[in-house]
Order: structure tokens, then C-alpha cells, then sequence
């Protein structure tokens, strides 16, 4: 399965913040949007990654006065990526080995979407069910 197809069921929609907005505006919009990450953007190109895990870091380096700092400062980069055609089972060896929970999806230089490992997880899970329901069947009518 590819990661066009978490796109097509769950949207192309992007959670992003520019690239000097304060991590205070960063944990408001993590909040609002109940999400674990955002994409820094600077004249719409990403420049970043900053995820709760950044903002943690920052928070226990420098305390509570880092929420004055900007996202540039905590972001990840330079940020890892996947096009649209690679698989899911691609997406979650990439996600496993660098350690992070988040892609942001590119085709032809353009940002197209976002998936998170817990995207691929239900993704696969959903697989995994349905080939178990299939076995079931031919078992069934054999």
C-alpha cells in the first residue's frame, strides 16, 4: 500500500507555523490542534520540523523563559521526507530507524501532505485485518 492512499482518506491538510513564531505559539497550536507536531515554514518552503519532543528539550534546557524563543531555534532539520508512491511498510522502516514520528509527504518538490506513525499503524493494522478476514473465508469455503 502506498502513502497516497492515507492521503486520499485522511486529507492534504498540513499543520505548519512560520519559522519565527514563539514556542508559546507553537504549544497553543500543538494544543489547538491536538496534534504532535508542526511544520516550520519560512516564504513556503519547510525549513523545519518542530514536534512536542522539541519543545520538551528546549523547556528543560533554558526553562520556562524558552517559550519566549522562536521555532527556527528547537526545529528539526533538516526534515526527513517521503513521496506520495512509497509504501507504508517504506515509511514505517524510515520512521523506525531514524527515531522520528512524522513525514512530511513530497512530490515534484511540493509539499502534498503529512503522515505520523500512527497514521501507518491503523493503516497497517486495517491491512493485517482484512488479509486475516480473507484466510478466514477460503478456510471457510474449502
Amino acid at each position: 500500500m502506498e502513502i497516497a492512499a492515507i492521503l486520499r482518506d485522511k486529507g492534504h491538510e498540513v499543520a505548519a507555523i512560520a519559522a519565527d513564531a514563539s514556542l508559546a505559539d507553537v504549544v497553543a497550536e500543538l494544543v489547538v490542534r491536538r496534534i504532535g507536531a508542526l511544520l516550520v515554514l519560512e516564504r513556503d518552503e519547510i525549513v523545519g520540523l518542530v514536534s512536542e519532543r522539541d519543545v520538551v528539550r528546549v523547556l528543560a534546557a533554558e526553562g520556562a523563559h524558552a517559550l519566549n524563543r522562536s521555532a527556527r531555534d528547537a526545529m528539526t532539520s533538516p526534515v526527513v521526507t517521503i513521496g506520495p508512491h512509497d509504501s507504508v511498510t517504506s515509511a514505517m522502516e524510515l520512521m523506525t530507524g531514524r527515531r522520528i514520528r512524522h513525514l512530511p509527504v513530497v512530490e515534484d518538490g511540493r509539499l502534498v501532505g503529512i503522515v505520523s506513525i500512527g497514521d501507518l499503524v491503523k493503516r497497517r493494522i486495517e491491512e493485517i485485518e482484512r488479509e486475516a478476514l480473507a484466510l478466514k473465508d477460503y478456510i471457510a469455503t474449502s
